[in-house]
């Protein structure tokens, strides 16, 4: 099965190549997604930091599709897993309050990916529902893995695990919102 279509469904269909832009795209996305774990504010009244991790998912799943988005945020969570210290605050492995976040990058990235090939990000509105579908979905892996490695319940993990984000996180969708369909255009809509 092939990680790409023939037409160009996606922003990284435009990229010419085969594996090797595969490759790299994913790669890429990989990184792009450990980077903005760096721009990261902890929070004294949360073990949740603020990043721009959930920006560059949803980005990366959209621009990349389904199939690579998800393998560029797998690669992300097993490297993190084995080690390397990228996630937010420099964490690594699985031991930490935030840990289901990144596991629904994983789900967010497919399914931001699924919904661009489908034309979504072409645009702005349905763009909006597709970050704002993404960000849920990042939201309910993380309020659960909060509830699994703190033991709170499920308001105060609400409380703590997405209240405080919600701001930011329109404005991260505004961004993106605007980018992605932009970026179409600039590239003259083919597909």
């Amino acid at each position: 099965m092939s990680l790409v279509s023939a037409s160009p469904r996606t922003l990284g269909d435009v990229v010419p190549g085969g594996l090797v832009r595969n490759v790299a795209l994913v790669v890429g996305g990989t990184l792009l997604v450990a980077l903005s774990a760096l721009v990261q504010i902890p929070l004294p009244f949360t073990p949740v930091p603020l990043s721009l991790q959930t920006f560059a998912v949803l980005v990366v799943g959209a621009s990349l599709g389904s199939r690579r988005g998800a393998a560029a945020m797998v690669l992300y969570l097993a490297a993190g897993m084995a080690g390397v210290p990228w996630f937010a605050a420099h964490q690594s492995g699985w031991a930490f309050a935030s840990f289901g976040y990144v596991v629904g990058f994983v789900a967010a990235g497919w399914v931001a990916g699924r919904l661009a090939e489908a034309g979504a990000d072409r645009n702005v509105v349905k763009n909006v529902g597709l970050l704002v579908l993404g960000s849920i979905i990042v939201y309910a892996f993380g309020v659960s893995g909060l509830i699994a490695a703190t033991g709170m319940d499920l308001g105060t993990a609400l409380a703590k695990g997405v209240v405080p984000f919600l701001i930011g996180d329109v404005v991260k969708v505004v961004v993106a919102a605007a980018l992605l369909p932009a970026a179409w255009k600039l590239v003259g809509r083919r597909g």
